[in-house]
């Protein structure tokens, strides 16, 4: 591979900023530009120099050195850090690139990590996450990634698959061993439903923390004027929507962000679903019903002071099936026994705060466990899930043996692909290498 570079800290003013360099010419392109020789060094030692370019000092630096494999990529690696500015970061790089080094892509460096196999997909998929993590939830499930806690739940469901398919296997090439539907029936069914079983908790337990990690995609509905707008600025705690006492003022989708405790909530405040006349309200009533399509969270808004009407019922039958809490507002000026009731105008949203944790205290305790991260990763999951129905089924059927393999070996593939290790060959490795010496 050709040796790549790029600036791996925040571009600005700072006291100081680093470059990284990685590739087979990473020690004698760095060499280049510096005013003393650093191919004698050990790896994990630093050493002090000067950068230097036609005219003179461009910069006093420390060079860090990691030698292959012993790197972040894999490959000989080299940090050179100088006084932090954007002008000497960039002369510095451009002076990099000029020694026979190219920029490197986004992401190149931990591409290389992983092609290398300094990690898996799933940990090179945390370190995005680590940059990312808004919170110490995120941050807590990306240090978990990096230290391959996916790979250490994936192992023993892939034991057990492959267990599985070295079963049929040997049941292919030896039938004389075993009754093939003796066999299937009394250990090969039983150990695939139990395989599903766990899938299902698996991807279950992940999607709730997936739910609660990323943000929950909430609309906040209720005909015109009931205080939807009030209540989103409460949470918001800014005056981010218009609040008049006109109804329909709301014409388009508000949005905002808010953190509840452990929960973080991506707020989309509707127009008031009603029938108009009004062509520019029609559009705004047409988008809410979008939004709410799309909702994984529905906060029904009430009116307290008023009795429900034909729209109220209308919109709690329209979200029924749907994830969903009802509130009443203006419990300032009415209150109604066993209902969540807030008064946005107040600032009282205590109800609401707390109907929020309990209905998410299962994604809240599953977003602290170690399990998948992402929606490929559940993506993948519940592929390798539906290849084992579908071989579970065809077993039920009576089709031939061989066929089975056929989705075993897909569900495999998708298991395997979650961190970056699907092969062919590598199925076959781990099948024969269970097999007795001289088979």
């Amino acid at each position: 591979m050709d040796t790549i570079a790029a600036i791996s800290t925040v571009q600005g003013e700072g006291a100081i900023s680093i470059i990284r360099i990685s590739g087979d010419e990473a020690i004698p392109v760095t060499e280049k530009i510096l005013d003393r020789k650093i191919n004698d060094m050990k790896g994990y030692r630093i050493r002090h120099a000067y950068v230097m370019d036609e005219k003179g000092i461009v910069d006093e630096v420390l060079i860090s050195m990691f030698r292959a494999p012993h790197s972040y990529t894999g490959e000989d690696s080299i940090e050179i850090s100088c006084h932090g500015g954007i002008y000497i970061t960039r002369k510095i790089l451009s002076l990099v690139l000029g020694a026979g080094a190219r920029m490197a892509r986004r992401g190149e460096f931990t591409e290389r990590a992983f092609l290398n196999g300094k990690m898996d997909l799933a940990q090179a998929e945390g370190v995005a996450d680590l940059i990312h993590a808004r919170d110490d939830m995120n941050a807590r499930s990306a240090v978990h990634s990096l230290g391959g806690s996916v790979k250490k739940i994936l192992d023993p469901l892939i034991e057990e698959l492959v267990q599985i398919i070295a079963q049929i296997e040997v049941n292919i090439d030896y039938p004389e061993y075993d009754d093939v539907e003796v066999l299937r029936d009394e250990q090969i069914l039983p150990l695939a439903k139990r395989w599903i079983s766990q899938m299902d908790e698996l991807i279950d337990t992940a999607s709730k923390a997936v739910s609660v990690r990323t943000g929950i995609d909430t609309v906040i509905v209720g005909k015109p004027n009931v205080g939807k707008s009030s209540l989103l600025n409460a949470l918001l705690e800014e005056d981010k929507a218009i609040v008049t006492e006109i109804a329909g003022t709301t014409r388009d989708l508000v949005e905002g962000t808010v953190r509840i405790g452990d929960l973080t909530l991506n707020l989309i405040d509707t127009a008031g679903i009603r029938d108009s006349d009004d062509r520019i309200e029609q559009m705004g009533i047409e988008r809410s019903l979008k939004a709410l399509e799309k909702a994984e969270l529905v906060i029904v808004v009430l009116d307290a002071s008023r009795e429900l009407d034909e729209e109220d019922r209308q919109l709690l039958a329209m979200t029924e099936n749907r994830e969903r809490i009802v509130i009443y507002n203006k419990k300032d000026r009415a209150e109604i026994p066993d209902t969540i009731a807030v008064s946005a105008r107040e600032n009282d949203l205590d109800a609401l705060k707390q109907a929020l944790q309990e209905k998410y205290a299962n994604g809240i305790q599953a977003a602290y466990q170690d399990t998948l991260n992402n929606e490929r990763q559940i993506g993948l999951a519940m592929q390798a899930r539906q290849h084992m129905k579908d071989a579970v089924q065809a077993m039920e059927a009576g089709m031939e043996t061989d066929l089975v393999t056929i989705d075993l070996q897909a569900s495999w593939d998708a298991l395997k692909e979650i961190t970056g290790e699907a092969t062919r060959d590598g199925l076959l490795d781990e099948i024969f290498s269970r097999f007795c010496l001289g088979k």
